[in-house]
C-alpha cells in the first residue's frame, strides 16, 4: 500500500523533531509545519509552550504522554480520520524515539493515514559523531530498565555486540548504570555527553573506571559505549568454551556465550561441542 505525504487535502500525522538543548537549532521547516497544521500533540505542554512562543506559534497545544497515551490515542485518529492535518513533538529531539508516539505512527498506518518526519536534532547521532568511537555500524538502545536486575540482563543481552552503542541516561542513575556496566561489560572505553548544544556542553572521555573517578551528576546524559572487541576473532568456539568453563562459567552458559559470540545456533553448538569433547 502506497501513501502520499503530500497530498494537501487529506489528513497526515507530522512527526516533528524540537531543538534538543539550544532553541536556535529549529528548522525553518518545522517551524512552518507546527503554525500549519490543526493541532500539535506535546509530551509536556510546559515544556513545548516555551518553544512555541519562542516562535511565535499559537496552534492549538495538547498533552500526549505515556499516562495517557492509551486514553488519547482513539482521540487523535478520530481527528486523522475526520481529515486534521495534526503534528507530534516531544520534550526535546525526534518523537517516537525513547518518547511516545510510536502507537500513533502504528494507528495512523493501519488505517490508511500518511505519516511525515520533519527531521532535526536527535541527541543520540549528535553524541556519536562527536565521541570518537566507532560511528558505524552502532546500535542505538536508549533508556536501559531503572531497576538494578533487569538493568543487568539487558547489558547481559547487548554484551557481545561488536556495534558502538548507544544509551541515554538520568543524571541520578548515572552511576550505577555504570558500575552495572562496569560488572557486565568490563572496562569499555566510552563518551559521556552531557548538556549537548547547551552552554556547558561537556564530553568526558575515557575507560568506564575513570570516567567514574570524576562523574559529572547534572545535565541531560547521552553515553556512547564501545563495541565487544573479540566478536567475529574465535578461531575455535570449543576452546572458547573451555575457557569459560575453567574461569567458573556454568558449561550451559559458557555454550550460551560463544553462540551469541559466533553467532551460532545453541542447540547446534552444544551438539558440536559434545562430540569435540567425545574424541578428545
Amino acid at each position: 500500500m502506497k501513501i502520499r505525504s503530500f497530498d494537501v487535502d487529506k489528513a497526515i500525522l507530522y512527526l516533528v523533531a524540537t531543538p534538543i538543548g539550544n532553541l536556535k537549532d529549529m528548522t525553518f521547516r518545522a517551524i512552518e509545519i507546527l503554525q500549519s497544521v490543526d493541532k500539535i500533540y506535546a509530551e509536556d505542554t510546559r515544556t513545548s509552550g516555551v518553544l512555541l512562543s519562542h516562535y511565535d506559534i499559537h496552534t492549538k497545544l495538547e498533552s500526549y504522554h505515556e499516562y495517557n497515551q492509551d486514553l488519547k490515542s482513539d482521540q487523535v485518529l478520530k481527528e486523522l480520520q475526520s481529515g486534521m492535518k495534526l503534528a507530534i513533538i516531544s520534550d526535546a529531539g525526534l518523537p517516537v524515539i525513547s518518547d511516545p508516539g510510536y502507537k500513533l505512527v502504528t494507528l495512523a498506518i493501519e488505517n490508511g493515514i500518511a505519516v511525515s518526519t520533519i527531521p532535526g536534532a536527535s541527541a543520540g547521532i549528535s553524541a556519536l559523531i562527536a565521541s570518537g568511537l566507532a560511528p558505524m555500524p552502532y546500535t542505538f538502545y536508549g533508556f536501559l530498565d531503572a531497576k538494578h536486575t533487569k538493568r543487568i540482563k539487558e547489558l547481559e543481552e547487548v554484551k557481545y555486540l561488536s556495534h558502538t552503542i548507544i544509551f541515554y541516561e538520568a543524571p541520578h542513575r548515572i552511576a550505577e548504570t555504570l558500575k552495572d556496566m562496569l560488572d557486565v561489560l568490563g572496562n569499555r572505553h566510552i563518551v559521556l555527553a552531557r548538556e549537548l548544544t547547551k552552554t556547558f556542553e561537556e564530553y568526558s572521555r575515557g575507560t568506564i573506571e575513570e570516567i567514574l573517578v570524576d562523574l559529572p551528576l547534572k545535565g541531560e546524559m547521552v553515553l556512547i559505549v564501545e563495541g565487544y572487541k573479540e566478536a567475529g576473532q574465535i578461531d575455535n568456539p570449543f576452546q572458547k568454551i573451555d575457557e569459560l568453563i575453567s574461569l567458573g562459567t556454568k558449561p550451559n552458559e559458557a555454550i550460551k556465550e560463544v553462540a551469541k559470540l559466533t553467532n551460532s545456533n545453541r542447540s547446534e553448538l552444544y551438539k558440536k561441542y559434545l562430540q569435540y569433547k567425545n574424541e578428545q
